[in-house]
């Protein structure tokens, strides 16, 4: 059995703003498992600035875990303390053992019988270009927009909400913001009494990962609820899961498998977030289709309700080519589509 890993780099079709700043790029890496005509991939969905594992060895830590699979060696404890590539490992053997390579679960959606709900995601820019996109995303079908907020002015992004409640109520649009950790602890329950009134599902990540104190607060005395995302990114001990959900006590989490360690970590998170009454759902990491399309397939084993966050596959220019169509507030797998057959080596 061969195994390898290569390094690709993704580009934005525009640059596209966060509160952390503008993402031009994201690099991300493929495990490539092969054993004669037998085909594997895997993504590990690093990414810079966020991920526990973006550290400078990460690279000398993937090829120490590529070698130790390649000779059969059991590599858990080589990736234990690196999510992404316990994810690109997960990955790279469920499609290995699959009847294709990217045919990692047997459901309606990898079928393309039937599709995920998901969200329209709003990039952060000048009010005007969050505008179109909020309402050119509206036209286009999706009930359900999630808005990048906290970077521009507050009132203003405040603005663009009541101007959006103008035209739609809650119950025709779905509004959900992520804050990414913008907002101060001193004065993050003053910033959401001021979003209350626009009727908003919920708000990710209000202030910063790590102030539990301010956190646990914050959710208590929210009038908005507030879903926990970047507060999960390197928590990867069983009993500290648990710890942190009883702590904060939030109303919801996001799960993006690639910053949690993989799809085994994420479903650790939503048996401990159920049996707290902690509703949740996936969001991609700007994965290629590549891991894009083993989230979403992996999601729709799950019992899910509400829109995902995997509609970011549109968002370069050199995607790997797929079957995965996002659109009109849906993502669907088109079996009439292929895959870019330079991935199946």
């Amino acid at each position: 059995m061969k195994v390898s890993y290569r390094k690709y780099v993704l580009d934005f079709k525009q640059p596209s703003g966060t509160s952390r700043g503008v993402l031009r790029q994201k690099e991300t890496f493929f495990i490539e498992i092969r054993n004669g005509a037998q085909y594997g991939i895997g993504e590990c969905g690093l990414f810079r600035g966020l991920s526990s594992d973006d550290v400078p060895h990460f690279e000398e830590q993937l090829t120490k875990v590529c070698a130790a699979l390649e000779k059969g060696v059991d590599a858990t404890l080589l990736y234990a303390d690196f999510p992404a590539i316990s994810m690109g490992v997960e990955m790279a053997l469920t499609s290995f053992a699959a009847d294709a390579p990217f045919h990692l679960y047997n459901t309606p959606f990898s079928n393309g019988e039937q599709p995920i709900s998901i969200n329209g995601l709003v990039w952060m820019g000048s009010i005007d270009f969050m505008r179109q996109q909020v309402f050119d995303k509206i036209e286009e079908g999706y009930d359900c927009i999630k808005l990048k907020i906290g970077a521009l002015d507050f009132e203003r992004e405040c603005q663009l909400l009541a101007e959006i409640r103008a035209r739609y109520s809650p119950a025709e649009v779905t509004l959900r913001v992520d804050a990414n950790g913008a907002f101060g602890p001193e004065e993050a329950l003053q910033k959401l009494e001021k979003l209350s009134p626009f009727g908003l599902h919920s708000i990710e990540q209000p202030i910063a990962a790590g102030q539990f104190e301010a956190m646990k607060k914050l959710c208590a005395q929210t009038p908005i609820p507030i879903a926990l995302d970047e507060e999960l990114i390197g928590v990867l001990n069983a009993a500290d899961k648990a710890a942190l959900l009883d702590e904060i006590e939030p109303q919801y989490i996001i799960l993006k498998p690639s910053l949690l360690g993989g799809f085994t970590a994420a479903e650790a998170w939503i048996a401990l977030a159920e049996a707290r009454n902690i509703g949740w759902w996936v969001t991609s990491a700007l994965e290629s289709n590549i891991g894009l399309n083993a989230i979403a397939q992996w999601t729709a084993t799950q019992n899910t309700s509400m829109p995902q966050g995997l509609g970011t596959g549109g968002l370069f220019t050199n995607n790997i080519d797929s079957p995965l169509v996002a659109g009109k507030g849906i993502l669907q797998y088109n079996n009439a589509l292929g895959w870019d057959t330079k991935y199946i080596r």
